[in-house]
């Protein structure tokens, strides 16, 4: 085994490996004296004891990311079920849009089902959350929050809806790191990731198909993909905007990996195009700020 080689090639692909680990001069010097001290057949396990400081997730990471998934997918559950229960009172023409927003609510379902027994499997008991768990106005539980309009008109909804999976997209970005050792769960994560995101392209193409009403800021054509840090939302309640922003805001950035996107190489790139072709995660503490006026 040449851990020379092994480093070099690790570097190569990550090249912040030693900023998780040592400086390169006290990784290598801890490889010459295990070579030094320890049998051949011992250096593969110091080896993943080492990089597992660099990488390594605990049982207790995936818990408390499923746990946290498992929240999110509640919330979005409940709210597509009360939807769906309520199309007259809302306003929800019939024909394709009750049909798109049954699908969601039955995909969420679904998420919620797969959650509860993948954290079952784990030897975890999940909370038991119903539709008496959420605050769908954003009221923290006094049910008079800034969005209590969503209950009656289609507008309001879908601007809630689209908050909710634009969040969701970027809360399973960011949780995706700390998953990283255990193949399955990650695969499965990054599956829900990809229909959570079509939701929220979905959400918004009805929205702009909405037009009057939707709530759409005037001059502004909503795409079905986040630009700038733009949420293409605006209730004409300050208080709404402010909270409905927290779901948005890092998504103005224009460089990745400390490359600038903008012009790159040569092409004409503009600040939009360019955050639009990257989406930024969410930290847990961020989506917890965002869904805790939700949550009861």
């Amino acid at each position: 085994m040449n851990v020379h080689n092994l480093l070099h090639e690790i570097e190569n692909v990550d090249p912040e490996v030693y900023d998780r680990l040592d400086s390169r001069r006290k990784v290598m010097k801890r490889f010459s004296f295990i070579g030094k001290t320890l049998a051949l057949a011992a250096v593969p396990s110091a080896l993943g004891s080492m990089f597992n400081k660099a990488y390594g997730q605990t049982n207790d990471d995936v818990k408390d990311v499923l746990l946290f998934a498992y929240l999110l997918e509640n919330l979005e559950a409940e709210f597509y079920k009360g939807v769906v229960g309520t199309f007259a009172a809302i306003g929800v023409p019939a024909g394709p849009a009750q049909g798109a927003l049954t699908v969601i609510r039955d995909h969420e379902v679904a998420h919620v089902a797969f959650l509860k027994t993948v954290l079952n499997s784990l030897g975890v008991t999940p909370p038991v959350y119903t539709a008496a768990s959420f605050d769908f106005t954003g009221g923290n539980g006094s049910r008079m929050g800034p969005f209590a309009a969503a209950a009656s008109n289609y507008g309001v909804m879908l601007a809630v809806a689209q908050t909710f999976e634009d969040t969701g997209v970027r809360a399973y970005k960011g949780q995706a790191p700390r998953l990283i050792n255990n193949n399955d769960v990650l695969t499965a994560a990054l599956q829900i990731h990809a229909v959570e995101a079509r939701h929220a392209s979905h959400i918004r193409q009805m929205r702009r198909n909405l037009a009057s009403g939707s709530l759409v800021p005037a001059g502004v054509t909503l795409q079905p993909w986040i630009t700038l840090a733009q949420s293409g939302i605006d209730t004409g309640n300050a208080g709404a905007n402010a909270a409905i922003q927290m779901s948005y805001a890092g998504e103005e950035v224009v460089s990745q990996a400390t490359v600038p996107i903008t012009n790159i190489g040569g092409a004409v790139i503009s600040a939009n195009e360019a955050s639009e072709a990257f989406d930024e995660p969410l930290t847990k503490a961020q989506v917890t700020a965002i869904v805790d006026p939700f949550v009861v």
